[in-house]
């Protein structure tokens, strides 16, 4: 494709230089820029792509789009916003390739992977071909790809849809962050579907506010159902949980038809008579296309809610009732979601990316409908991020466990010992002695300590890292894995 073609998709841009240059690619890091490719000068939080640009034109960038002239010897395409240049311009290299499948976005502070899995899971095991974008990882076919953030930069997003629609996909879930909201990521791409899980506190750190935070989640749904072309395939739709407060100012955002979903309120598609076990969840559901009883391996009631989600998006899509129940029985655990490990002990350890409060409480709720024992919850907060939930953590935590074990989990750039004591007056206010929790700041021990003191019938829920397979310490992400700590700790109780 030719730079003056990709000129030609923004209004306000200043062309230098050779308009006829071919460019077959496009990257925003220049550690990953290919000869022929267009470099895009993002400005970040911490470091600027302009200052990027030279070591781009040397490794074979052909062009560049910059917010101002750089003294390069490349043509340059100068626009004001390089961040919304991006997502418009890669869509266009890639040849829209969103347009070419149908994409469900899936957004809210809890439960994007799981709603995600099991949306893909339904339509995959429905005879569809799907994709699957998010925290855990990308999948195109059987093919999975490692995932550094929630939603990828919009160059990476075009070109793996790219690779998607080469591959014949029908679908895509993808799970969209409201960073990747807020900074326009996902501009340049079609949604057939959005949905909404919940919104709790979460990224005040950069966002400030919750009325910011949810400003930023209603971007998905602003920019659904304005396209009324009369063919049914393109209808969109939106997809709102009716017992979170955000659902109704949402729906108020969206051209869109809206599906809702719930429990405690009246909606479209409804839960009643839920059971909860430590094998599995049942309920029935109560919907706008008739009553189904569901069973499932996934536990509590908030995967009763992103079970719900993942059904109103399946009939959304024409599957039958019965067809989504035979789907749903076959969906397995999803990787860090209160994922048993398993080594033959006489109490339960359940590992889960719970790390925010609701994300606890929710984990630590379910728990509590059939732990017959005691309740043991190792958890820290991550470090450089949003210390006023630390004391809410910790206030959840101790109001819902029976021993607590707090610890490190990612401090970053921060004395992760100052962390554990942010935590500590949430316990404290939920009404915890000393004799009742621990301030371990090695994670690898804190897990070790609460194998070790769980008697039979407990259960211990280590939370917070789920799948993620690092620690970050000092800037240095260290090999790290709770279900591998926690494997090797039961293992030494047998030796």
């Amino acid at each position: 494709m030719k730079l003056k073609e990709l000129a030609s998709q923004l209004l306000i841009c200043q062309l230098i230089g050779e308009e006829t240059t071919e460019i077959s690619g496009i990257a925003t890091d220049s550690r990953q820029v290919r000869p022929g490719d267009l470099f895009v000068c993002v400005p970040g939080f911490v470091s600027d792509g302009h200052d990027f640009a030279p070591k781009a034109v040397d490794l074979g960038a052909s062009a560049l789009v910059t917010e101002r002239k750089l003294d390069l010897d490349v043509p340059q395409l100068i626009v004001k916003d390089a961040r919304y240049a991006m997502s418009v311009l890669s869509a266009c290299v890639y040849g829209y390739p969103s347009r070419k499948m149908k994409v469900i976005g899936i957004t809210g502070t809890n439960g994007k992977t799981t709603t995600s899995f099991l949306v893909e899971h339904i339509l995959r095991d429905q005879g569809f071909r799907t994709g699957l974008m998010g925290t855990i990882s990308a999948k195109i076919g059987s093919e999975f790809i490692p995932m550094e953030r929630t939603t990828m930069e919009a160059s990476d997003l075009q070109r793996t849809f790219g690779l998607m629609a080469d591959e014949g996909t029908d679908y895509c879930v993808m799970e969209v962050s409201s960073h990747a909201l807020d900074l326009g990521r996902v501009k340049g791409v079609r949604f057939r579907g959005a949905v909404f899980t919940n919104l709790t506190q979460d990224h005040l750190d950069y966002h400030e506010t919750m009325d910011k935070y949810e400003a930023a989640k209603g971007l998905l749904f602003s920019r659904m159902g304005n396209e009324f072309t009369g063919d049914a395939g393109d209808k969109q739709y939106a997809v709102l949980n009716a017992d979170d407060p955000s659902a109704e100012r949402l729906a108020k955002l969206t051209a869109a038809e809206v599906i809702t979903y719930g429990v405690n309120r009246d909606c479209d598609v409804r839960a009643s008579n839920i059971r909860i076990t430590a094998k599995g969840t049942e309920f029935d559901v109560v919907s706008f296309a008739g009553t189904e009883p569901m069973r499932m391996k996934l536990v509590g009631l908030f995967n009763v809610y992103n079970a719900l989600a993942a059904i109103s998006v399946s009939l959304a899509e024409g599957l039958s009732l019965s067809q989504i129940r035979e789907s749903l029985g076959t969906m397995p655990g999803v990787d860090g979601r209160m994922e048993i490990v398993d080594e033959g002990q006489e109490f339960l350890v359940l590992v889960d990316y719970a790390h925010t409060p609701d994300g606890l409480r929710n984990a630590l709720g379910s728990i509590r409908e059939f732990a017959q024992g005691r309740i043991r919850c190792v958890f820290g907060c991550g470090g450089d991020r949003d210390r006023t939930k630390r004391p809410l953590m910790g206030k959840v935590t101790g109001e819902l466990s029976d021993d607590v074990y707090v610890t490190s989990d990612n401090p970053r750039t921060e004395d992760p010992g100052a962390i554990l004591l942010d935590i500590v007056p949430g316990l404290v206010e939920a009404g915890l002695d000393e004799s009742r929790y621990k301030l371990l700041v090695d994670r690898p021990e804190a897990i070790q300590k609460a194998i070790e003191e769980a008697g039979p019938h407990d259960v211990v829920l280590i939370a917070g890292k789920g799948h993620e397979t690092y620690q970050d310490i000092a800037g240095v992400k260290h090999d790290f894995d709770d279900r591998l700590i926690a494997r090797a700790a039961l293992r030494r109780l047998h030796s």
